[in-house]
């Protein structure tokens, strides 16, 4: 095979077309179309759910200015004029208490395990992709698999249909994708930062906490914000490991961690259980508690955001 070097001719009329091509004045209509499609599949994504939110709010708007403290503060009735979602709320948070304090620490922990220091075998690849296609299974396959494990083999420890249940069970949910994103944001950390870490002396352990998880925190962020929305949005499972559909018989307080194993229920099952009542004023509350749960969904998403910028300003 014949080289070319830069003064011979082969270079100089590679190097000549390539500057035609460049210099060219021929337009790109393929191009144009691309982007043109690719602007029009944006602008109907975000029609769609300008849409959506326009409709959401003419209908609950109404419920969270005319009742705003009896409808947060309020619980489960057959009246849609007297109930509200407090006893939801206290559900959800808990929920997302067990997602944030079993999940997350899970799924990094299992993260930084597979990619660095399990070896690179075949037993390790079967994992991994077992771990993948957990992330594709249906919710309502887990609320299933929380329903015999956690209410009935082990109900003398969860109590049962309670929230301790559903919370390990959405913690189980969102396991995967913690761990797919967490090993995703740990593989990009350039190998250049390790081997200089190891170069000045440092071990294993004081290169993956001073140098690699801030370096993959920005993409764990993000994984465990995608997460997180997943399990408070997620009705399904909390309906078969026991979510109640109506009304409660007690309302304790948000914080009152002694009532963990009493009955529960959680936005989404209020939502999906008011959105198939036959009477009128449910719609308005429907659509007011999706709000609700959008803006607590903001919050967790805001939160992790602001986090995600800190290490990324640090890591620039």
């Amino acid at each position: 095979m014949q080289l070319s070097t830069p003064g011979s001719t082969a270079a100089t009329v590679g190097r000549e077309a390539v500057r035609s091509r460049l210099e060219s004045r021929k337009f790109d209509y393929i191009g144009l179309l691309v982007r043109l499609a690719l602007f029009g599949a944006l602008a109907f994504t975000v029609l769609l759910l300008v849409v959506l939110l326009v409709t959401i709010a003419s209908d609950g708007l109404g419920v969270l200015t005319s009742r705003p403290s009896s409808f947060i503060q309020g619980t489960l009735r057959s009246l849609p004029g007297e109930a509200g979602i407090h006893q939801g709320l206290r559900g959800t948070f808990w929920i997302g208490v067990f997602v944030v304090f079993l999940g997350f620490p899970l799924g990094i922990g299992a993260a930084i395990y597979l990619e660095e220091y399990a070896p690179r075998n075949r037993f390790t690849r079967l994992i991994d992709i077992n771990i993948r296609n957990l992330a594709g299974v249906p919710s309502i396959v887990y609320g299933i698999l929380g329903f015999a494990i956690f209410v009935k083999s082990l109900g003398s420890f969860t109590g049962g249909r309670t929230v301790i249940a559903a919370g390990i069970t959405m913690a189980i949910l969102v396991l995967p994708i913690v761990i797919i994103t967490a090993a995703e944001a740990i593989r990009a950390v350039p190998s250049g930062l390790k081997e200089a870490s190891f170069g000045v002396g440092a071990t294993k352990w004081e290169t993956i906490r001073h140098h690699i998880l801030p370096y993959a925190a920005p993409g764990i962020l993000t994984g465990t914000v995608l997460s997180l929305a997943r399990a408070l949005g997620e009705a399904a499972p909390l309906i078969l490991v026991g979510a109640v559909t109506n009304a409660l018989g007690s309302d304790p307080g948000l914080l009152d961690v002694g009532s963990l194993k009493e009955r529960f229920t959680a936005m989404p099952s209020i939502i999906t259980t008011w959105a198939g009542e036959a009477q009128g004023g449910f719609k308005s509350n429907t659509a007011a508690a999706i709000l609700i749960l959008m803006a607590i969904v903001l919050l967790a998403n805001g939160t992790a955001i602001y986090l995600r910028n800190r290490f990324e300003a640090k890591r620039r």
